[in-house]
Order: structure tokens, then C-alpha cells, then sequence
């Protein structure tokens, strides 16, 4: 199978979501993957596997009258193209012409005054609506400026004919033509201001990427920007700066400030040989750093290059809308044909009557707000929980949060610390020194929380080393290996040693070219929150589960004390797996572990979340990863995603209430064609604006 490429586009002349959504489905009818179009931003990604044909699809977005880049550095919009500059002109000539319906300057009623007038918005519109509505229809996806294009020229058309046959003022609605134009463009003024909002989040964080950085060349330093500094370069950074890039502390200590990353505005104590990320700040102290990352590869980008693509990820609930906004532009063109022919031949209205109603129908209509509804909220929950050290993988990721029936947790280094002890010793035939050596020396393989805080303990004591000139490691049992004098050693759970007979407070075995020569007992503290959020999920209608390769003693007191009823112990990889489907049946499973050990386990369920500190591991395994590695910020992330499932539920509502209700009432007569272009411009900012509450409102 080939792997698919993400091409990287900037689009200029994208003026609204309407202009989005032709984008979107020219893309999709080529039946491209991972499709996100960000037209406050001017950017279009998309996945394919054929990438000759980028050049094609370029010209076919050009095509829709849009101009194309493949370079990485936004198209700069010249004056006269963007949109605010546009709705000024336009009101220019708007105002004055509205105005004569309730000022009593005679020039103002004069038809030539009012032609004169109207004829540069109407030419304006006839630029901005009628070439993207031309380029939509030629390309068989039309959009909502088909619909603005043709009430507007209706209006126009119409009063120029009535001026040319002086049929008076009752045949005359410039002020009609032009005021649609301008609300539009005021609608879209406002529209791309409230969408950049919902996308802060990802510039906050680009942000942290444009840093300068102080080089140490020759012993002398030089200031460069972080683009240009490679992996092995040596920085100095001092109290107040942020670190430009990846890198390991090789002098000084310092506290670092984390909360871009994670969310927690207490500082990190590091000193030499830790692992800072670039994008963090140095509230205290001054250390010099080898680098380790730079450009694409620093987390701070993989986070932001995350986050980009769960924007494009759709929620189920989204398709509703998408399929409603597919057929909507030619359901109101004939709604608002048919309302003009029963308007005018049924119900013996005026000719001048029954057109502003089919205009009216036009303009009122607004599929934008469909658009929308979905993406806008997708957009602020994905912030929220980025700014609280959440990245989710996208928007359907978030749905699914909302679903969640059962939570199963990994026990080590999940609803534990992870940092274990020796509790206990009991050497066989040889001595406690002897083991220690061979525990330090195999473990030293293995990247295991176990096997990490042991080495950590017993580096402290000197051990005798041991050359291990083979060793290999079987997930869910342990580790196998062979020394220099041809002895093979085992070191693990209960499995090495084939045994079911209770082995009292003994968790772990080693075994010497076959024979047992020691039982280990260890100990792990329990995470001071794993009480608290096993109380909440229990509250919120959640089941826990507790699903480890740990001795069935160890979970079963573990799970009394955290009132866990449902346990699995001593199970393997593939046994994960089985009982993460078996679990699945029941409901919507979500998954927490580690992001390394537990990656089968998380990839199977419904949500797979990492406790991991966003290691690459953890984010190509799960689809939620907290950067904290503390378990309260689980319920955050259930609230959040409880509330962008609602607001999107309420978006959508809204936007078909709104169609629903208003269509009808224009059909009717009972809306003025310039009262129905005004209620089209609000009806996005509305959609838009309940989205953007989630950023701040209680959850």
C-alpha cells in the first residue's frame, strides 16, 4: 500500500467559510484524505499518494478563482482584496443610498442619483459573489454566493430597468441590491475576525517557535535565530528566556515554567543531563543546553503539527450538516423560484411583490451557519484542552470522549507512581549482592517503569558489572539474556518460573541457567489523585476497570482500595487486547496507559489516552495525550469534551432552526430582502459565538 504525503497549501481570496466549504468539496470529489481548509488563515492540507497530481489539484483551486502557494509563507492579500477594505468601499456608496428612505433630501430620490450609487457596490459584488459563485457553479458545487449573486442582481437588474422605462419609485430597489452586498461582506468581515479566535490556540503556540537563540561558538556568544541552530550546537540561556529548541541540560540547574506544554504554572526543577523543550521558560536560573531537536522534530512542532491535523478530523455528527449544506444552494433556488410563481400567478400579488419575496428567500437562507457549526466548536475544545496539557487528536476523537461508557487502567505508572522499591530480597543459593548485579545489568535493557526505578535504585550501590552479550525482552513476562561466561539468565513475573503456587508478597523472579536463585518483592505508591477521578468517572456513569500483567494480589488490593470492581490481572499484550474488545461490546472503551507498553492496548480501544510526557511513542499509539502525568485532568477532558459535543449539537440546532424558520417567513412576505441579508450576516456570528464561549465558560 503507498504512503500517503500531506501537502501543505497557502490559498489567498478565501473570504469566508462558504468559500471554505468549495474548497473542501473540490477536494473531496477528488477523493482526497484528511482534507482541512482554514480560510482565516489561508490553509489547505490534504493526504494523497500520488503526489504528481498536487500541480492538477492547484490549478483546479485556482480555478475557483483563488490564488495558490506551495510555499510555507502566507500570500500577502493586497489592499484592494481583502474583504474589510472591500465593506468599506461598499458602505460608502450604501449609506447615502439607504438613507433616502427615511431622509427627506430630494437628490437622493432622483434614479440616476440612486443608479449612480448602487452601480460601484453592485460592480463590487458582481468581483467578489458573482465570480465565486460563476467558478462554483462551472465546477458543479455551488455555493452560497450563487444565492447572494443572484438576489442582488434581481434587485439590480430589475430597478435598472424601471429607471430606463421611468416607471417611477415603487419599481426601484438599488437601496435593496446594495445593502445586500454590504451586510454580506459585513457578515464575512465578521466571520473570518470570530474564526481566528476559535484557532488561537495553534498561534499561541507558533509563537513560541519565532525566539532567537544565544550560540556558543569559540567560546564566544552569538546570536542566532532558532531556525538556524542544529542538533549538537550549545546554548546558553539564561533567567527570564524562553528555550528556542529540544535539548539536554549539560551545566547549571533552573526552574523552567511548563504550562504552554502542560498546563501547570508551577515550575519544574532541572538540572544537568534533564531534558528540556523548546517553547518553555526559564523562570529561575541559567543552564546551558546540547541540542537535541530542532525544527519538526522539537515536540513544541509535533504538538503543533498534531493539533492542525485534529482539526481536520470530523466528528459523526458532523455529516448531517455536510449532507443538508451538499443539496442546499439548489433547494432555495427552487424554493425561491416557486415562492415568486405562486406569489405572483396564485396568490395575485404584485410583480415587484412577488420578486422581493423570491429575493428575500435568497438572501435569508444562510448554509454558512451549517458549515460552521461543527468545526468552529471542534476548534475551541481542541484550545481548551491544549491549554489545560490535553492534546486530542481531533474532533471525532472528541465525540467520542462524549460517549465514553468504560475506563480501563493500566496499574504501573498509571493509577501508581511507577517509582518501585525493593521491598524484599530472598536470594537462593547465592548472594543478595550477586542479584543485585544481575537485576542492574538486565533490567538496564528494558524500558519499563519497573525496570527504569529499579536501575535507579540500585545505582546508588555500586553493583559488581555483568557483560551481557545477548538479551531480549517479551512484553508481559520480562527479560532474557546471556553474559560473557555463556550463563543465560530470566528475570521477570510469576510466567518465568511455570508456577501457579501462591508465592507469598513475591512479584518478581530470577532464574540462573534454568534454576530459581531469588525472589524479588516490590512496592508501588498509588497516585495521590487515582481515588478522586475513579469517585468521578463513578459519578458521571463511567465504569473503571483495572487491566494489568501485575500479580492478581497486587490489583486485587489495589483495586479494594480505589473501590475498582471489575479487575483483570496478569494478563499478557494479546490478552489486552482481547479483553479491551470483549469490554468494547459493552460500550464505548476508553484506555489509559503508558503510551509504550500498553500501545496494542491503546490503539484497540475507542479512546486511547497516554499518560506519557508526549513522547513520540505516545502519540502515534494514543489519541489523547496528557502532558501532566496526573490523573485529574481526565475529568477535564470528559467535561470538555461533554461540552463541545453540546455546543456543537447547540450550533447545529440553531443553524437549522434558523433556516428552517426563516425561509418560510421570507417566502411569505413578511421580511424585507435587506432585514433578511441582515439576519444571513448574524446567523454565522451567532454559531460562531457560542463556539467561542466554550473557551471560558464553567465545565
Amino acid at each position: 500500500m503507498e504512503k500517503e504525503e500531506l501537502i501543505e497549501l497557502q490559498v489567498s481570496g478565501m473570504h469566508c467559510n462558504n468559500c471554505a466549504l468549495s474548497v473542501h468539496k473540490l477536494l473531496e470529489k477528488k477523493g482526497l484524505h484528511d482534507i482541512y481548509v482554514d480560510f482565516a488563515n489561508n490553509e489547505v492540507k490534504f493526504r494523497t499518494t500520488n503526489l504528481s497530481e498536487t500541480s492538477t489539484i492547484i490549478k483546479d483551486i485556482e480555478g475557483l478563482g483563488y490564488k495558490v502557494s506551495e510555499e510555507s509563507i502566507p500570500i500577502a492579500e493586497k489592499f484592494y482584496e481583502k474583504v474589510e477594505n472591500k465593506f468599506y468601499f461598499s458602505l460608502i456608496f450604501t449609506v447615502p443610498l439607504f438613507s433616502h428612505m427615511f431622509l427627506p433630501f430630494h437628490i437622493l430620490h432622483n434614479p440616476i442619483v440612486q443608479l449612480i450609487l448602487c452601480i460601484p457596490v453592485y460592480a463590487l459584488g458582481c468581483i467578489h459573489f458573482g465570480k465565486s459563485a460563476f467558478n462554483s457553479l462551472k465546477n458543479g458545487i455551488p455555493n452560497m454566493d450563487v444565492l447572494i449573486f443572484i438576489g442582488s442582481s434581481a434587485a439590480f437588474i430589475y430597478s435598472l430597468w424601471g429607471t430606463i422605462q421611468n416607471f417611477g419609485p415603487d419599481f426601484l430597489f438599488y437601496e435593496t441590491a446594495a445593502t445586500i452586498i454590504s451586510l454580506v461582506l459585513l457578515g464575512n468581515v465578521l466571520e473570518k475576525r470570530s474564526v481566528s479566535q476559535t484557532t488561537s490556540a495553534v498561534k499561541e503556540l507558533m509563537k513560541f517557535q519565532e525566539l532567537n537563540a544565544n550560540k556558543l561558538v569559540n567560546g564566544e556568544i552569538v546570536t542566532v535565530n532558532s531556525q538556524e541552530v542544529i542538533p549538537g550546537d550549545i546554548l546558553v540561556i539564561n533567567s527570564g528566556d524562553k528555550i528556542p529548541v529540544d535539548g539536554e541540560i549539560i551545566w547549571g540547574e533552573a526552574s523552567i515554567n511548563e504550562s504552554m506544554l502542560t498546563g501547570e504554572s508551577l515550575p519544574v526543577e532541572k538540572t544537568k543531563y534533564d531534558q528540556v523543550i523548546g517553547g518553555t521558560l526559564i523562570a529561575k536560573g541559567a543552564i546551558h543546553i546540547l541540542v537535541s531537536k530542532t525544527g519538526k522534530h522539537t515536540v513544541l512542532s509535533q504538538i503543533i503539527d498534531l493539533m492542525k491535523h485534529a482539526q481536520s478530523a470530523k466528528p459523526k455528527i458532523q455529516k448531517l450538516g455536510d449532507q443538508v449544506a451538499a443539496i442546499f444552494v439548489p433547494v432555495v433556488v427552487s424554493i425561491a423560484v416557486l415562492t415568486f410563481i405562486l406569489a405572483f400567478y396564485s396568490f395575485d400579488l404584485s410583480f415587484q411583490k412577488s420578486m422581493l419575496n423570491a429575493i428575500a428567500v435568497l438572501v435569508i437562507s444562510c448554509p454558512c451557519a451549517m458549515g460552521l457549526a461543527t468545526p468552529t466548536a471542534v476548534m475551541v475544545g481542541l484550545g481548551r484542552a491544549a491549554k489545560n496539557g490535553i492534546l486530542i487528536k481531533g474532533g471525532n476523537t472528541l465525540e467520542e470522549i462524549a460517549k465514553i461508557k468504560y475506563m480501563v487502567f493500566d496499574k504501573t505508572g498509571t493509577l501508581t507512581t511507577g517509582n518501585f522499591k525493593i521491598k524484599k530480597i530472598d536470594a537462593i543459593n547465592t548472594s543478595i549482592k550477586k542479584v543485585e548485579s544481575i537485576i542492574y545489568g538486565i533490567e538496564a535493557y528494558s524500558n519499563h517503569p519497573i525496570a527504569r526505578s529499579l536501575v535507579s535504585e540500585l545505582s546508588s550501590k555500586s553493583p559488581e558489572k555483568i557483560i551481557f552479550t545477548k538479551v531480549s525482552e517479551e512484553k508481559g513476562v520480562g527479560m532474557t539474556g546471556s553474559d560473557s561466561n555463556g550463563n543465560t539468565y530470566e528475570f521477570g513475573s510469576l510466567q518465568i518460573i511455570n508456577s501457579e503456587v501462591d508465592q507469598e508478597d513475591f512479584s518478581l523472579f530470577l532464574k540462573m541457567n534454568g534454576d530459581l536463585i531469588a525472589r524479588i518483592s516490590i512496592e508501588d505508591e498509588v497516585k495521590p489523585d487515582a481515588s478522586k477521578i475513579i469517585n468521578t468517572l463513578k459519578k458521571m456513569g463511567i465504569k473503571p476497570v483495572l487491566l494489568s500483567g501485575d500479580l492478581k494480589k497486587n490489583c486485587d488490593i489495589l483495586a479494594a482500595f480505589l473501590g475498582i470492581e471489575e479487575v483483570y490481572a496478569e494478563t499478557k499484550p494479546d490478552q489486552k487486547l482481547e479483553i479491551i474488545e470483549k469490554i468494547k461490546k459493552r460500550g464505548k472503551t476508553a484506555m489509559v496507559g503508558d503510551g509504550i507498553n500498553d500501545a496494542p492496548a491503546l490503539t484497540t480501544s475507542d479512546v486511547g489516552i497516554s499518560m506519557s510526557s508526549a513522547s513520540q511513542i505516545a502519540i502515534q499509539s494514543a489519541e489523547v495525550i496528557l502532558l501532566k502525568n496526573d490523573l485529574s485532568v481526565i475529568d477535564n477532558m470528559l467535561r470538555i469534551g461533554n461540552h463541545t459535543l453540546l455546543t456543537i449539537k447547540q450550533n447545529l440546532f440553531w443553524a437549522f432552526f434558523y433556516n428552517v424558520v426563516a425561509i418560510p417567513i421570507a417566502a411569505l412576505g413578511f421580511l424585507n430582502p435587506m432585514v433578511g441579508a441582515l439576519a444571513m450576516a448574524f446567523s454565522d456570528v451567532i454559531v460562531i459565538g457560542n463556539s467561542i464561549r466554550l473557551k471560558t465558560k464553567t465545565l
